[in-house]
This record gives C-alpha cells, structure tokens and sequence, in this order.
C-alpha cells in the first residue's frame, strides 16, 4: 500500500482531466486543451499512484515560467522567485490517506534546492477549512488574498519558506551536483522550451 510519486505520462492526461473535474469547486475545472498546456510547459507535473491506481497529481511551475494563471501573476507581482503550485487534486477514495502529504514532501524536495519559497493558494468561499489546516500544518502562512477576475473566487495567497535554499545556492552557486534524484526530466525539458520560446 506504498504510495510512488512519478513524473505523468502522456496517455493518462484523460483520466487527470476526469479526476480533475470530478474534485468539486475547490479546484477550477480545465479542459482537454488547458491540460495539455500544462503537460507541455509546467515544470512540475506529477502524479501519485497507491495499489498500481492513479491517486493523484500535482502541477507547479517555477518563478519564471510565465505561467498564465492570475493566481500565478499576483505571486510575480509580490516575489522575485518562487515555485508556484498551480494545483493539487488527490481522488476522493484516497483523501486523508497520505497522498497529499507524499505530494507536498516530493515538490518541497524538488523546489528546495532551486527557490526560496514555494507558493500556493485556497480558495476561501467553498467549505476549504480542510485545505487551509493542511496548508497551515505544513507551515504556510497567508500573505495576502486575491480575487481571481476570470471567476470572481476569493483565494487565501500562501507562501512557505524553503530553509535549505540559501544554503544550496551558497554552497553550489547555482551548479547544482550531479546526482540522480536532482535530476528530472520533465523540469529540464521545459526549462529547454522556455530558453528557446518553444
């Protein structure tokens, strides 16, 4: 009854999308189209599977992706650096199981290393007094709130500071080693397409 964190694979983009919609109004609902936009351009797209099912995913994108989300352009608006995450969605069977805290584990190990805090939002009208505990018992603290134009929904802005990242970018200066669990495909393929605009 493990719980595997791994990068998304392209052919289980239709039951994210299903998984997605089906979460209720606490998470915004996406499209085929939108869905493929993040599989292409975010940094950090993963999913969890727990008995060989899908669990679970998870997108970020970092600071200087130029994420069209108007949660994501506050952020820009109020950080330099940051690793956003755009949305968690874990299956209603498995909520309260551990995923969503694998998930935060996983990202906090990949941004750590590579920003200075990790941002992410709640939404305050829809019943999210579980979200908000979650997020605060895992030290994010509200810097703000945000009225999203495109839907008229109240978020509660939420910002972590990563401790580790000053000591990494003072002890690597930004050459990261060589070793594998820094290494991840998916964030190198995107940080390519952003330095070449593709």
């Amino acid at each position: 009854m493990s719980i595997v964190i791994r990068d998304v694979r392209e052919h289980e983009l239709d039951s994210i999308l299903a998984l997605n919609n089906a979460a209720g109004p606490s998470i915004l609902a996406l499209d085929a189209a939108r869905l493929r936009r993040f599989h292409d351009t975010a940094e950090y797209f993963r999913v969890a599977e727990r008995d060989g099912n899908l669990a679970g995913f998870l997108v970020g994108f970092g600071s200087g992706s130029g994420h069209d989300s108007s949660n994501f352009q506050w952020f820009s608006a109020h950080h330099d650096a940051f690793f956003y995450i755009d949305r968690i969605v874990v299956a209603s069977r498995r909520r309260g199981g551990g995923v969503g805290r694998a998930f935060y584990a996983d990202v906090q190990s990949y941004a750590e290393v590579r920003y200075p805090v990790l941002a992410s939002e709640v939404f305050i009208e829809h019943d999210s007094d579980p979200a908000r505990l979650f997020h605060g018992a895992f030290g994010f603290l509200e810097v703000g709130q945000h009225v999203m134009p495109e839907t008229g929904v109240r978020a509660s802005m939420l910002l972590k500071p990563l401790c580790s990242y000053e000591w990494v970018r003072e002890r690597y200066r930004g050459e990261l080693p060589d070793v594998p669990w820094l290494h991840r495909p998916r964030a190198q393929a995107a940080a390519a397409r952003l330095s070449t605009g593709t």
